[in-house]
């Protein structure tokens, strides 16, 4: 299979059905989004550190973010398309909430706002929940023109929030505090 097809070289992309779409479509901005998160995601693999997320955990939201984006770019009346496999996340929310605490008791209590930074871990963290937020906002504005399975956007919300957690956790790891927003006046 070549990598290239020229069908969208006029600016158009196919959506899973076979509907072609702007590539300005909110549809495609969303899953855009998902495709840039997932690739931060790669990047915070390389700098993770195992007691605060592993390998596995990684890549699951990786797969998890790749089944999401499937699911952006097929249309309601398509959705049978997908198939059981590609129709949900593999992670639970209530196991991402379980995952949350833990990392949020590897971290000090918040006492106020938190800037990210510290170490690389947690910067990329960081990076990654402001992407999952973006994506998050444009999953919101999909939904007023189009049905979408709610699936994806509660999954993105918790995603943010596990990816707050573990940036705490990682700078709390490497025995950093977190930087705190110290507001002037």
């Amino acid at each position: 299979m070549k990598l290239y097809t020229r069908t969208g070289d006029d600016g158009s992309s196919g959506l899973f059905g076979g509907d072609r779409v702007s590539k300005s479509h909110l549809r495609l901005e969303a899953y855009g989004t998902l495709d840039e998160l997932n690739s931060i995601m790669g990047l915070l693999r390389l700098h993770a550190t195992p007691g605060c997320a592993d390998e596995a955990t990684l890549q699951r939201i990786q797969q998890d973010l790749f089944v999401l984006g499937a699911i952006l770019a097929t249309p309601a009346p398509r959705q049978e398309l997908l198939g059981a496999r590609m129709s949900r996340p593999t992670w639970e929310l209530a196991d991402m909430e379980a995952d949350i605490d833990r990392l949020s008791a590897l971290a000090p209590p918040m006492t106020s706002f938190v800037l990210p930074g510290g170490t690389a871990a947690s910067a990329h963290a960081h990076l990654a929940r402001t992407v999952c937020r973006r994506a998050e906002r444009e999953v919101v504005t999909l939904t007023h023109e189009e049905p979408m399975n709610p699936v994806v956007l509660t999954y993105l919300n918790r995603l943010s929030d596990w990816l707050f957690a573990l940036a705490r956790a990682e700078n709390a790891s490497a025995g950093l505090a977190d930087i705190q927003w110290e507001p002037k006046g």
